[in-house]
């Protein structure tokens, strides 16, 4: 059955992490590298919605700094990609996994990359989905200039310290039992529900997660070429936040790596699960 634990990570601040409870020894485990204050619940078929199912790999995963039952940093400012890095492995080491297939999603994808590059023998391949690697994030469609799109990636960031608490607060009134196949039927596959995924984020504290937001928008590229592991690039046709020129040029930067394109937003996880298993799969047995 999934649990919850703690680690502490090497600057000291306690991290909460996540297990689905799977006892798959057949390939590398699966650590979720989530996208910034996600939970478990947004990866339905690696067991987030708390039934895994027949064959689910062991999955493991953890909350950011200051959100979902970790600790804040003693040091406000140990909120950047290398720090991520610390708890990914903290957790691994936590969970007795030497060796993981890593998922990354949104900011996830930099702190996937930068474990590969960094911890290269912990990290058997990787998943990466809505996200580059550092270089900051965009904002508006992608045919916006660059100098302007960064611009509205700062100020929305910096926004959420307002908008979230009222958002957060409309939220939690929604019906636990609304289904996102009603939201976004046009997508293939049953569906994790959208409300419960959203009820659960918005929990936050807003003014903190502005702060982490703007941390990750200030990181520099990770020369992903460094990385030797196989790669499968997954990219939305519809993602504002990492739009699909970006990850395909996130694709040729790095050593044979695999590129799907899928008529997605930045919510692939939510929107195309099975598609998504059959690339994990396939990475997991790769030999």
């Amino acid at each position: 059955m999934p649990r919850l634990d703690d680690v502490v990570a090497p600057d000291g601040t306690r991290i909460r992490w996540w297990d689905n409870g799977c006892a798959d020894d057949s390939s590398p485990p699966v650590v979720i590298s989530n996208g910034l204050g996600a939970s478990p619940a947004a990866w339905p078929f690696l067991g987030g919605d708390g039934h895994p199912g027949p064959g689910t790999p062991r999955a493991v995963t953890w909350h950011h700094r200051g959100l979902g039952g970790s600790e804040r940093p003693a040091d406000p400012d140990r909120i950047r990609i290398a720090d991520h890095v610390d708890d990914m492995l903290a957790v691994m080491d936590a969970a007795g996994i030497e060796r993981a297939t890593v998922v990354g999603w949104s900011v996830g994808v930099a702190v996937a990359f930068e474990a590969a590059r960094r911890a290269p023998g912990r990290i058997a391949s990787l998943l990466v989905l809505g996200g580059v690697a550092g270089g900051g994030f965009r904002g508006g469609p992608s045919w916006t200039p660059e100098v302007l799109s960064r611009g509205v990636a700062r100020a929305s960031a910096w926004s959420l310290r307002v908008v979230g608490p009222p958002v957060a607060g409309l939220i939690s009134l929604l019906p636990r039992g609304l289904d996102a196949s009603g939201v976004a039927s046009w997508t293939p596959g049953p569906l994790q529900t959208l409300a419960e995924v959203a009820r659960e984020f918005s929990h936050h504290d807003w003014t903190w997660f502005s702060r982490m937001v703007l941390a990750a928008g200030e990181e520099p590229p990770i020369p992903v070429e460094e990385v030797r592991v196989p790669v499968t690039v997954v990219a939305g046709e519809f993602d504002t936040m990492a739009p699909v020129e970006e990850m395909v040029a996130l694709a040729d930067h790095v050593r044979g790596a695999r590129l799907v394109r899928l008529p997605g937003t930045h919510f692939l996880p939510l929107q195309f699960p099975e598609l998504l298993h059959d690339e994990l799969e396939a990475l997991r047995s790769h030999r």
